[in-house]
C-alpha cells in the first residue's frame, strides 16, 4: 500500500506543512481527525446521500474489501461518524472538523490524477450560519497565494447549493476543491437539531501542492529518488532534477464491452507503477465490426470489443531503454487483454 503523505506517522512530507498552513488559517481549533482507510460502504455512500444504484458504487470504481466494506474514496467519509460523535455531546456552538488521510480510486492516468490521491474535509458545524465564500477564500489564499480563483455550481449528495471551486494555471481552470453547505438530510441522520448548519470543502492536497511548488507530475509527489524527496519536505518551489522524453507504445487488446478508460487505466497503473504516464483510447470496435482476422488475431469473443490503447511512458527519474518500453508494452498487454490469444511474453 502507498504510504499515506499527510500522515506524520510515515515520515515528513510537505502535504502536511500544506495542511498545517491551512489549519492555521481557520478560525478556532480544528478537530483533526484521522481514521483507518478502511470504511464502511454506509459512512462511504449512504449515510452521505448517496443513492444505492449510483454508478460510483459499482466495483469499476469502488475499492471493495468486503460486501459492507471498502476503502474511502473520499475523506468525507470520516464526517458521518464525527457527526454522530458530535450529535451525542453537549456544550459545543461552532466545530470545524478536518478530516485528512488519502483515499482510493480507480482514476484514468495522467500527469495530474493517481489512484492514491490525498484530500483534506472541512466540515463547520454550526448552530449559527457560516459564509461559504470566506471558508473558500482563506483556504485558497492561504494554500495558493496570489493564484486567482473561481467557483462554479456543482452538485454532490451530501451538500446544497454546491460548488467547484478552480484555480487558474496557465491559462486554463483546474479544479481543486468542492463544496456546499452540509445537506439537511446528512445532520439529521447524526440526529443534530434543525438548527444546527454545517459547511463543507473537500480539497485536493496533491493538486493545491503540485501548484504552489510547481510541481509537473503527481508522481514526483512520491518519488523515492534523493533529488526529489529532498524537495518535498518544504514549500519553496520545485526544481526540476532532469527531462526525459517520453515514449509511446500501441496496444490492440480485447476488453469486455463496458470497460471503460478508468478501469484500463486503473489495470495499466497497478501493472507499471510509475513508468506510465499517460494511457489514451484510439479508438474502439464492436466485436459485431470486427472483420473475421481481427477476431482470430485477438481471440475475441461476442461480449468483447476490440480497443486500440496508446501507452505514453515516462520514468520520471531517468530515460527508458526501448527494451523497457517494449517490456513495459507487453506487461500492460497481459494486464488488460481478455481474449483467448496466449499473453506475449514480458521479456
Amino acid at each position: 500500500m502507498p504510504r499515506d503523505l499527510s500522515d506524520p506517522t510515515y515520515g515528513p512530507h510537505a502535504v502536511q506543512l500544506l495542511v498545517d498552513e491551512i489549519l492555521a488559517a481557520l478560525p478556532g481549533e480544528p478537530r483533526v481527525l484521522r481514521d483507518h482507510p478502511e470504511v464502511s460502504v454506509d459512512d462511504n455512500y449512504t449515510a452521505l446521500g448517496y443513492p444505492s444504484d449510483a454508478i460510483t458504487r459499482d466495483a469499476r470504481y469502488t475499492r471493495y474489501t468486503s460486501q459492507n466494506r471498502m476503502l474511502r474514496s473520499h475523506t468525507t467519509a470520516m464526517v458521518p461518524p464525527a457527526l454522530r460523535l458530535l450529535g451525542a455531546q453537549d456544550g459545543w456552538d461552532d466545530v470545524m472538523l478536518a478530516c485528512v488521510g488519502m483515499v482510493y480510486r480507480r482514476d484514468a492516468v495522467d500527469r495530474v490524477h493517481s489512484g492514491t490521491p490525498h484530500q483534506l474535509d472541512l466540515w463547520r458545524i454550526s448552530h449559527h450560519q457560516a459564509d461559504l465564500d470566506d471558508l473558500i477564500d482563506t483556504v485558497i489564499t492561504t494554500a495558493l497565494p496570489g493564484h486567482r480563483y473561481r467557483t462554479t455550481p456543482a452538485t454532490h449528495p451530501y451538500t446544497t447549493s454546491g460548488r467547484q471551486v478552480d484555480v487558474l494555471v496557465d491559462g486554463e481552470w483546474l479544479e481543486v476543491a468542492e463544496c456546499g453547505r452540509a445537506a439537511r438530510h446528512v445532520l439529521r441522520r447524526a440526529w443534530l437539531p434543525d438548527h444546527v448548519h454545517g459547511l463543507a470543502l473537500g480539497i485536493g492536497l496533491d493538486r493545491l501542492l503540485m501548484l504552489r511548488k510547481g510541481i509537473p507530475d503527481i508522481r514526483l509527489l512520491s518519488s523515492d529518488d534523493p533529488r526529489v524527496t529532498t524537495q518535498m519536505l518544504d514549500l519553496t518551489p520545485y526544481r526540476p532534477v532532469s527531462k526525459h522524453p517520453p515514449i509511446t507504445r500501441d496496444i490492440s487488446v480485447a476488453i469486455n464491452t463496458d470497460a471503460d478508460s478508468e478501469t484500463i487505466g486503473d489495470l495499466i497503473r497497478t501493472a507499471l507503477g510509475d513508468l506510465v504516464e499517460q494511457v489514451t483510447v484510439l479508438d474502439e470496435t464492436p466485436f459485431s465490426a470486427l472483420p473475421r482476422a481481427a477476431v482470430d488475431r485477438l481471440g475475441a469473443h461476442p461480449d468483447h470489443k476490440n480497443a486500440l490503447l496508446r501507452l505514453t511512458l515516462r520514468h520520471p527519474t531517468k530515460t527508458l531503454t526501448d527494451q523497457e518500453a517494449n517490456t513495459a508494452r507487453d506487461t500492460a498487454y497481459n494486464a488488460v487483454h481478455q481474449g483467448d490469444q496466449p499473453l506475449l511474453p514480458t521479456s
